[in-house]
């Protein structure tokens, strides 16, 4: 059938139709706007904004490593490379439950003494009980030795250590995101420490052979990187972490990240259950 001329009606009709058209495509187009591609679910986070937050914590009252600034700043590129926003602060106060909300996983990075009071101890616990995330590093194990609940967190306390030299990690255990990327016999320079026990309820990921360095006195096997599940959090530590050097390690920084993803919920582990002893 032929069409004449239209209408002022006719014009109009088309005029809405097609601009009904228009508003459908935009409807099914994605954020680039490539047809059929739908925008991922999301929990309200907006363009730009950061996955989640860490805090690290590096208060002494103790031994203070001179490795700080560098591992603060390691923590930070980490952070600002994957997308996680990361706060540090030396400062107690800033352990209340309020502020501990804001943060998916907490990092004492060589912490040493006791750095909490009773507020900041009875807010960092209902922090872990609430789901919270801890990555201990290197001196982490030497701090607030009179804590029980932090004692069972961290999984083990500081006894000894040799000078600083060179020595062979045995990855135990390579399905956890902070040992995925490490080979099985991991040689590196760091200062090893021996614990007092071994780790309560840990699954261990990493050992030291003993006979890779001078100065051991804990035995075999010699637990040096674990995981565990207390108290309703998440937890990671790593024995590794004195040099400043060590936070200029590519391996290293991975292995950091690796923990802190893990603790921070965002890659899942199985540390549910011990491996040893």
């Amino acid at each position: 059938m032929g069409t004449g001329p239209r209408t002022g009606d006719q014009r109009r009709r088309a005029g809405l139709l097609g601009c009904l058209a228009a508003l459908v495509m935009l409807a099914c187009t994605g954020p680039a706007g490539e047809a059929g591609q739908e925008r991922p679910a999301g929990d309200g986070q907006q363009p730009g904004e950061p996955a989640y937050r860490v805090l690290v914590y590096s208060r002494t009252t103790g031994f203070r490593h001179d490795s700080i600034p560098a591992g603060v700043a390691a923590v930070g590129d980490l952070g600002a490379a994957h997308g996680f926003a990361v706060d540090a602060t030396e400062d107690p106060a800033d352990f209340t439950p309020d502020n501990l909300r804001r943060y998916a996983a907490v990092v004492f990075l060589n912490t040493s003494g006791d750095v909490l009071d009773d507020a900041g101890r009875a807010a960092f616990a209902a922090y872990i009980g609430d789901g919270g995330g801890f990555v201990g590093v290197h001196a982490a194990a030497d701090t607030e030795h009179h804590w029980p609940f932090y004692g069972e967190l961290v999984g083990a306390y500081f006894a000894r250590h040799p000078q600083v030299q060179p020595a062979t990690v045995e990855v135990v255990d390579r399905t956890h995101p902070a040992t995925a990327h490490l080979p099985t016999r991991w040689e590196r320079t760091d200062e090893w420490y021996d614990y007092q026990a071994d780790p309560t309820g840990a699954r261990i990921l990493a050992t030291l052979d003993e006979t890779s360095y001078a100065g051991a006195e804990m035995g075999q096997p010699h637990p040096h990187v674990w995981c565990k599940t207390h108290a309703g959090g998440r937890a990671f530590y790593t024995g590794g972490g004195h040099t400043i050097e060590a936070y200029a390690e590519p391996q290293f920084r991975a292995h950091l990240l690796g923990g802190i993803r893990y603790a921070a919920g965002q890659l899942p582990a199985d540390c549910s259950s011990a491996n040893y002893p």
